[in-house]
């Protein structure tokens, strides 16, 4: 009794066994194996800067929903690196911005995408980039320098926009009709001021005090045949101003 029972046990078995193999054969043999996304060929192109080769390779990486997070960041740095070396910065700013997105915490980077800002004028951004690398490390030499010279030049900006328009002199104490002229005129004023501040430089940095009580006699005589020849006809008060600032700075043109 008890070998009929292991020999009806065997066949089951056996059937089992030959149904798995039906089965496992129909799906089409053994299962696919997972593809690596090899991220391998797009770095060394960008790093031999083949432009050509990194195009397809970290494109192929880049587009591929397989691609592992670490190594699409890796690509995106890749590819943006080789697109600011080529003058691509816009191409280069998205790359980064998505690789930033991906990884918040690389202070380089942000270094980075800062500089391409600058490259495209927008100062208020490269500073914000500068200061978020900084954040993240605060001994990174690169941002602290971009980031220093990037507040000292919004300062600049800054204190020309709070003047721009202002002449070296109140307007509302204005009296001469040359000097309401000028400050009704924003560039007649921008240049007022110009000589003004130039003439200070000048007058300090003077080899001796005889030397700089000259140059202010200089101003003093331009300033009165200003108001002298303003509204006498030929009098053309821009081309005055301009050459006289021409003459304090020592440089051609205005």
């Amino acid at each position: 009794m008890r070998s009929q029972n292991l020999i009806r046990l065997s066949g089951a078995v056996a059937f089992c066994a030959l149904s798995l193999g039906a089965a496992h054969a129909a799906t089409g043999g053994e299962p696919a194996a997972v593809v690596q996304v090899d991220v391998a060929p797009c770095l060394a192109a960008a790093a031999a800067d083949d432009m050509d080769k990194a195009s397809s390779a970290c494109a192929s990486v880049i587009d591929n929903e397989k691609t592992a997070k670490a190594d699409l960041v890796k690509a995106l740095v890749a590819r943006g690196a080789l697109y600011a070396r080529h003058d691509q910065v816009d191409r280069a700013i998205a790359d980064d911005s998505r690789a930033l997105q991906l990884d918040p915490t690389l202070a380089d980077l942000f270094n980075a995408r800062g500089e391409l800002w600058l490259k495209k004028g927008d100062k208020p951004k490269a500073v914000q980039d500068f200061g978020a690398a900084l954040k993240i490390d605060p001994n990174h030499e690169k941002a602290r320098a971009n980031h220093k010279a990037m507040a000292r030049e919004l300062e600049r900006i800054g204190a020309q926009m709070a003047v721009a328009g202002k002449p070296s002199f109140n307007c509302r104490s204005a009296a001469r009709a040359v000097e309401k002229a000028i400050c009704a005129n924003r560039e007649l004023a921008d240049l007022d001021r110009e000589i003004f501040a130039s003439n200070a430089r000048v007058i300090r940095e003077a080899r001796n005090p005889a030397e700089a009580k000259a140059l202010q006699r200089e101003q003093d005589e331009f300033i009165a045949r200003r108001n002298a020849g303003f509204g006498r006809p030929g009098y053309d008060l821009k081309k005055a101003m301009q050459e006289r600032l021409q003459r304090i700075n020592g440089v051609d043109g205005y």
